[in-house]
């Protein structure tokens, strides 16, 4: 079977569902949720978000120069989904989801989201019109991280919280773990060790058989 030449789109899926939060200089805050988003480097560390100039958020975003990429969880998905649905121009949306807002450690106006597992506090450093979407990349400035999702140690385990992706307009929960990083590497040593031991086995299995060949014939 064939595949099919589809026009210019993006069909670059899963993405992250993500609620982002925002402020303004009057003390008015918003929650937008988008997809659109992601790493663009570690050091230092900065990640970006794509918003059209008609959402509500967009303002607040100009004016500030701050938001907080929220990450969800399954428990958070229809509050991800709502605030993806409706505009903060008509509605309270952290009254509507029970959403509570967080100070920020390293900014100044956008709040975080209390229930998100990691909050990421961003401030704008530059800002790319690419068309219907305007490019807000950002460092990273401070990050929460929910002690709940944390080991004995003090790592992070963020795969217990039941991270939300987003995949060609359906929300989905993340799947069954299938390997770790470098786990395609990891994996030749122990079929190296066990081609080895087969190939040792074989030339003692032909050894032996040739000693028993050669003791027939002495006898």
């Amino acid at each position: 079977m064939g595949k099919q030449i589809w026009k210019p789109g993006n069909m670059l899926y899963p993405l992250p569902a993500v609620m982002v939060s925002t402020g303004d200089t009057k003390g008015n805050t918003n929650i937008l949720t988008i997809a659109w988003t992601g790493t663009v480097c570690t050091n230092p560390a900065m990640a970006y978000i794509s918003v059209r100039p008609e959402r509500y958020s967009y303002g607040m975003l100009r004016e500030t120069g701050e938001f907080v990429i929220n990450l969800t969880t399954e428990k958070l998905a229809w509050a991800a989904d709502y605030c993806g649905v409706r505009s903060g121009r008509d509605v309270d949306k952290w009254k509507e989801t029970g959403l509570h807002r967080g100070k920020a450690e390293a900014l100044d106006f956008a709040p975080l989201i209390r229930e998100s597992p990691v909050n990421l506090e961003c401030r704008v450093t530059e800002v790319k019109e690419l068309g219907s979407h305007h490019m807000f990349l950002a460092e990273v400035k401070a990050v929460h991280a929910d002690e709940a999702y944390l080991d004995k140690s003090g790592r992070l385990e963020l795969n217990r919280a039941g991270l939300l992706a987003y995949s060609h307009g359906e929300y989905l929960a993340a799947g069954k773990k299938l390997g770790t990083f470098g786990y395609s590497v990891k994996k030749k040593a122990p079929e190296q060790k066990r081609a080895v031991q087969r190939k040792k086995a074989t030339a003692h299995k032909k050894r032996t058989e040739h000693k028993k060949t050669s003791n027939r014939k002495a006898t």
